[in-house]
């Protein structure tokens, strides 16, 4: 990898310091954006190589970011990294300009390794898959919340619940 400027646009500040400091000691020319606008600012200013996009960023959805960078700047090697991992959002993050999709808790390698992925991966395992209820339900829940742009009262009706009911399940699965 020539070109090491990265953008890391998480609104966590701990995980986007984190990941900050793990990729400068990677030898990795790093600025960090919280919002879909300071991520299009950094673009201008840094013009970087790579991109590590959170999928729920404060009231903003990644996917708009993922989008918006990728209109901008196509050759931008764009990885959306997530807590709030589904099928319908990865299919979506890959759609609008991502090379690769990864749930948290993910590692700089990991990064890395998607950066370096041109193709997709013709030996992958074709089989069938058993879901369980819950799993199910989790990336219905998520499919919803990308859907309503992470609006939980709206989602909870979608989903036909109490939105404290959403609200706990949430919770329970916290994964940021």
């Amino acid at each position: 990898m020539s070109d090491r400027r990265l953008l890391i646009v998480e609104d966590d500040a701990k995980f986007a310091t984190a990941l900050q400091r793990s990729f400068e000691r990677k030898g990795y020319l790093v600025r960090r954006a919280g919002r879909v606008a300071e991520a299009l600012e950094a673009l201008e200013a840094l013009k970087p190589g790579y991109a590590v996009v959170d999928l729920k960023l404060d009231g903003e959805s990644g996917l708009a970011c993922v989008q918006a960078l990728h209109e901008r700047d196509p050759s931008l090697q764009i990885v959306v990294l997530t807590g709030f991992a589904s099928i319908a959002t990865a299919v979506e993050a890959i759609k609008l300009g991502a090379r690769h999709y990864l749930a948290k808790p993910s590692n700089t390698d990991d990064i890395e390794a998607a950066f370096a992925k041109d193709a997709g991966d013709v030996s992958a395992p074709i089989g069938a898959r058993t879901t369980s209820i819950k799993t199910l339900e989790w990336e219905r829940i998520h499919e919803t919340l990308v859907e309503t742009d992470f609006n939980i009262s709206e989602t909870a009706r979608r989903l036909g619940m109490h939105r404290r009911t959403l609200a706990r399940k949430l919770e329970k699965r916290r994964l940021k």
